[in-house]
């Protein structure tokens, strides 16, 4: 942080600048005070000389956009954007948050201990979990563009420019933009995605683990090799982490785990849950502590007067006028190391004239997809510095020229630095890289590497085609060819977004239209409740009419408003129930001991049944779990134990045991008007005795259901050979009309049906349809490999399917073509995600241990996840409950154990 100089404007919008912050590669930002509020902001303005470059305008607009839809968790919202006419107007503020980058802080206090690179690792894992969920690419993480707050880690920059070790503008109106490292697949010229951020993400971890880059160290021109071909140095970092790092920086991308993965991996409960109480060493603790006394201090200096001839500020403010500007390190710091979080690292300014001969790599856009199978969504190509040895830049980015600047003006050219230019012909043209976020809302310097620069000038791009689509042939052999650096053609614009495609284009870019909700992110809920603490967890939760969200728990029915989130009743004679069923004007919950209807205004009981008043013939009838339930008519089964004498025996021999028996019936009874339909004997089940079913589904003439396989006994078990049963039962008498099994859906397999008389079972790896009255098959989908289908939902002419390998998707019913399918990305372990399906059907929610994952219906883009870490103390226990959703007007109210939220979706 230094004072203001001649040059610098004073105000940006509504902020008066208060200081110089620091200097990236492609902006100078500073601490800056809006003049209404009184709030601090960090304000990033893009150099003067590379916003006269139209490729770079729109490409630092585009990542302000990005940023701005990317704001919340650990990306810090963007407070303004300008982007008027005057050339020193083009910036974006942020709201300033006390921090320090991850380069500086290992230059500080060293690397980071095991817990502190949990957090950091599984923030960002977050992170880059939210812009694949969005169907998007990263591009911007660095050492110093990852910035260490109190509570948790900041990511800054999110695209080539924020990320850039340099950025030049060239003659002609080109840009020059030198990365940092690449990934093996893209030293081999192939195509980047999701596997690709991982492995940057291990570059990442193993620097804070470490203090030095894996693959850095050795000739300058074989950093590439190294990269493609050498095993990362490990030794070094903690062993309790290392197996995720190496995996991180496997070269096979298919053996890197997905961001979900790392994230859980690292801290289950969360970044900001671990990070709770405290994580920062004390050394970083204190000098962050330090960075904010001394910004909260600063005042607004007074106007510079005109600067001489040379350009040196006549009456600059001093250096010492600034607080903080000339600061000590801490005493117990290394002499070399800064005390603030932003003084200009050397390595960023030597690295605009110098740089280490580069190697190559190429960028695409996200293609189209046949059938909306899934692809990998995220990338980036920078790692940063390395304290306290040099980081070597391995990657050079050169953009071609976009518009010509306009009559009467010209873009400022700066020297051309010592070295050979190597000069190519105009490759096809082809869409440039989706740019994910904004790099301008740094507050971190990525600005890293030595030796000399190598500028790659370009003629003018040819105009794009028609369609924005770019053969993969194209893009390889573009990446051949540039040996010396990465070449992104048509100084083309491309912003992030769920399953936006990168478009090449010289036109000035379209407005963003506005957004439901940021790409990745959940949209803010309307309401939270939190079932106290003091009470037993829920058992149970349902839903009255749209109106009420009933919980029962061991002591208690409670009800929520589901408009307000408010509790608004709790019944004691409730306890243990289950269901919530519409019964009338009345809600009608299912007790151990009877039925209860209670009153939606404050939960008075207004009537109750005794199972031994309302089956007299049926004494210490157990009622078991309900079944399924359709209007006013609820299906359950009940069993209870008789006593059943023995014969009496023959002369001369002994009497035998009386017997006890397991009867066992299924009920269909009418909760409007309080009466038994029918009931009908049916087999017991494994003790107790009440065998559990489960209607799958309800059709004019009949119901059918399945048991479920905990329950069977294993004489049913050995009977059956492996494969499950499902039962139909007249509506009207409850007759047992058939029992059949289809194909090899074994007992515990997924299985649903439809009004239509058609069967869904998963056999095996893969989800097949059978006709319910005669069991012939009709269509099969194959399934990913080693994993097992989930119950499949049926929704109008299509049925979404999901997997135990987290892909959830939608196939045709009638014929099973696959109409699109796409991964929550998270691990794969446990059951598949139960699916929900919105009140309009535009949106579904799949929900498993880990998250909740909205797609969009139709077409499969993922639009946010959700994961509630919780509000447990940090030894407090782990929640490991799974999450449920249930569908309510236009929200979903998405639950996990104790915590309930209300989403607004379409």
């Amino acid at each position: 942080m230094e004072a203001l100089r001649r040059e610098d404007p004073r105000r940006f919008g509504r902020f008066t600048v208060l200081a110089r912050f620091q200097e990236a590669a492609s902006a100078v930002q500073y601490v800056a005070r809006d003049t209404g509020t009184g709030e601090l902001a960090v304000i990033s303005a893009a150099r003067p000389a590379l916003a006269a470059v139209p490729a770079f305008r729109r490409r630092f607009q585009a990542e302000g956009r990005t940023a701005e839809r990317l704001a919340g968790g650990w990306v810090t919202p963007t407070l303004e954007t300008g982007e008027g006419d005057g050339l020193e107007l083009l910036h974006t503020a942020t709201e300033y948050v006390p921090a320090l980058p991850l380069a500086e802080a290992i230059g500080i206090a060293g690397p980071l201990p095991e817990r502190a690179l949990r957090i950091l690792g599984a923030g960002i894992a977050e992170i880059l979990s939210r812009v694949h969920a969005g169907g998007s690419v990263l591009q911007g993480l660095a050492p110093g563009t990852v910035l260490l707050a109190e509570d948790g880690p900041r990511l800054t920059a999110f695209g080539p420019l924020g990320a850039a070790a340099a950025a030049e503008a060239r003659p002609g109106g080109q840009l020059s933009v030198r990365l940092g490292y690449l990934t093996p697949e893209q030293v081999e010229g192939k195509e980047v995605g999701a596997p690709s951020d991982l492995f940057v993400l291990g570059l990442l971890l193993a620097y804070a683990a470490t203090g030095t880059t894996p693959f850095t160290e050795g000739p300058p021109e074989e950093a590439a090799r190294r990269i493609a071909e050498a095993d990362p140095e490990l030794d070094a970092v903690p062993e309790e982490l290392r197996e995720l790092i190496a995996g991180c920086l496997a070269k096979d991308p298919a053996e890197r785990p997905t961001a979900g993965t790392v994230a859980a991996e690292l801290a289950l409960e969360g970044a900001a849950g671990l990070a709770r109480g405290g994580w920062l060493p004390e050394r970083l603790a204190a000098a962050v502590a330090d960075q904010e006394a001394r910004v909260r201090a600063l005042e607004a200096p007074e106007e510079a007067e005109t600067a001489d001839p040379a350009g040196e500020p006549e009456d600059a403010v001093p250096a010492d006028a600034v607080p903080g500007a000339a600061a000590e390190a801490p005493e117990d710091a290394p002499a070399e190391a800064p005390a603030t979080q932003t003084p200009t690292d050397p390595r960023a300014t030597a690295a605009a004239t110098s740089a280490a001969p580069d190697t190559s790599t190429t960028d695409t856009a996200p293609g189209s997809g046949d059938i909306g199978e899934d692809r990998g969504t995220t990338r980036f190509l920078n790692t940063g510095p390395k304290p306290p040895q040099s980081d070597r830049a391995t990657t050079h980015l050169a953009l071609p020229p976009g518009l010509p600047p306009a009559p009467g003006t010209a873009p400022a050219a700066l020297p051309a630095p010592a070295g050979h230019h190597h000069t190519y012909g105009s490759p096809a043209p082809y869409p440039a890289a989706a740019l994910p976020a904004s790099a301008t809302t740094a507050q971190g310097n990525s600005g890293n590497g030595n030796g000399p620069m190598v500028a790659l000038p370009l003629p003018p791009a040819p105009a794009p085609p028609e369609s924005s689509a770019t053969s993969r042939r194209t893009l390889i052999a573009i990446a051949a060819a540039a040996v010396g650096g990465l070449v992104v053609g048509g100084g083309a614009v491309a912003a992030i977004g769920g399953g936006e495609t990168a478009a090449a284009t010289d036109a000035k870019p379209p407005a963003p239209k506005p957004r439901r909700t940021l790409p990745g992110q959940p949209p803010e809920p309307r309401w939270s409740y939190s079932h106290p603490a003091s009470e037993s967890a829920p058992l149970t939760t349902a839903l009255w009419r749209d109106r009420l969200l009933v919980v029962t728990s061991e002591s208690q029915a409670s009800a929520v408003d589901v408009t307000t989130g408010k509790r608004v009743w709790q019944r004691a004679d409730a306890a243990k129930g289950q269901a919530a069923v519409v019964a009338g004007d009345l809600c009608f919950v299912a007790s151990p001991t009877e039925f209860l209807w209670l009153a939606p205004k404050d939960g008075t009981v207004v009537h109750r049944v005794r199972y031994a008043d309302g089956f007299t013939d049926l004494p210490d009838l157990q009622v078991g779990r309900l079944a399924g339930h359709s209007g006013p008519v609820i299906w359950f089964t009940g069993s209870r134990t008789v006593t059943v004498k023995a014969p009496k025996p023959k002369k001369g021999k002994k009497k035998a045991a009386d017997k006890r028996v397991v009867q066992a019936y299924f009920f269909a009874y009418d909760i409007v008007r309080r009466a038994e339909v029918w009931r009908t004997p049916v087999p017991a089940g494994r003790a107790p005795g009440t065998p559990l079913y489960r209607v799958i589904a309800e059709r004019s003439a009949d119901i059918l259901v399945r048991q479920d396989a905990v329950t069977l006994t294993a004489a049913e078990v050995k009977a059956a050979k492996g494969k499950g049963s499902i039962r139909s039962f007249d509506q009207q008498t409850g007759k047992l009309q058939w029992t059949k099994q289809y194909g090899t859906a074994g007992p515990e397999a997924a299985v649903t049906g439809d009004e239509d008389g058609v069967l869904y079972a998963g056999t095996g790896a893969h989800l097949q349809s059978f006709e319910a009255d005669t069991g012939k098959p009709l269509w099969r989908v194959e399934g990913t490999e080693g994993s097992a289908f989930g119950t499949p939902l049926v929704a109008g002419p299509v049925l979404h399917t999901t997997e135990r390998s987290r892909q959830v998707g939608a196939v045709e019913r009638e014929s099973g073509r696959l109409v699109w399918r796409r991964s929550t990305e998270v691990p794969g372990i446990g059951n598949a995600p139960a699916l929900t399906l919105s009140s309009s059907g535009k949106t579904l929610l799949a929900s498993d241990a880990t998250q909740v994952t909205a797609f969009s219906a139709a077409d499969g883009e993922r639009l946010w996840k959700f994961q509630d870490i919780g509000a447990a103390e940090p030894k407090g226990a782990t929640v490991s409950a799974a999450y449920r959703t249930l569908a309510v007007g236009a929200h979903i109210i998405v639950q996990r154990d104790r915590a309930f939220y209300a989403f607004p979706v379409a």
